[in-house]
């Protein structure tokens, strides 16, 4: 097979320069690439379909709800889910023919573990690997689930685990690690707040070092060198900062009547 009969789905702001890397790495294996944007000023629509995309404009709701309506804009039962900073190794894309070749007829979905690029190298130790990923689904056995902010697909049925790796190119600089925090940090709040959850002192002072110590030495991010040391203080300030987000929102009466009504 030349090309899959499947469908590459994708939302895209201001991802111009992350695209020609990401559709480069599909596009000349599946059938169909629907790429749904929101509020672009650069060149986003003109570099997706040069691909040959088909770019449909929708206004933003979130993550979760913004894959669905590319999910429900493919036309092929099997859908391959990207993001725009993701690319799709050679080993993943064989192992995907593969899949396809044997195996599609007894599964709903195939993950393959991601593989993230930070500062000056792949990091495939602590929080940040093997985070395995569940993209490649059946339309009428998958939707885009989750939180509003960390959706992820939930399928009916048996799924095959790939080794081919999703390569990701999520943080460019330092900087931009920082730039998500509050974003995901009120998303952590407002979920935990609708479902009833309390702020403890518990959470604030024993979540963040065990974050620590599971990334750095239980799963060995030490090995990763600065970025692995990084990766895993990251990921106890981070833990601090959506329980301290989750503080400042529970001691907002007007935030807390909004989540409940």
């Amino acid at each position: 097979m030349d090309k899959l009969p499947l469908s590459l789905t994708m939302i895209a702001r201001n991802q111009a320069h992350n695209l020609p890397k990401s559709l480069g790495s599909v596009a000349g294996w599946v059938s169909e690439i629907v790429v749904v944007i929101n509020d672009c000023t650069d060149d986003t629509e003109e570099v997706a379909k040069s691909f040959g995309a088909r770019v449909e404009k929708r206004p933003w709701s979130c993550r979760r709800d913004q894959k669905n309506l590319a999910l429900d804009l493919a036309s092929y039962n099997w859908v391959l889910g990207l993001d725009a900073d993701e690319v799709v190794s050679e080993e993943l894309r064989r192992d995907i023919f593969s899949f396809f070749l044997k195996d599609h007829l007894n599964y709903v979905g195939a993950f393959f573990p991601r593989k993230t690029w930070l500062i000056d190298r792949w990091i495939t130790h602590g929080d940040f690997y093997p985070d395995y990923n569940l993209r490649l689904f059946r339309k009428d056995k998958g939707r885009w689930g989750g939180s509003r902010e960390h959706d992820r697909v939930i399928v009916q049925g048996k799924v095959k685990k790939l080794k081919g790796e999703l390569l990701h190119y999520s943080f460019p600089t330092i900087d931009y690690t920082l730039t998500k925090l509050p974003e995901y940090a009120t998303s952590f709040a407002n979920e935990a707040l609708s479902q009833g959850k309390c702020w403890s002192w518990v959470d604030v002072l024993l979540r963040p070092p065990w974050r620590f110590f599971r990334s750095y030495i239980l799963k060995l991010g030490f090995l990763d060198g600065f970025p692995g040391f990084y990766v895993a203080s990251m990921a106890a300030f981070s833990n601090f900062f959506r329980y301290s987000k989750l503080f400042e929102l529970s001691q907002n009466k007007e935030v807390l009547k909004n989540i409940k009504e």
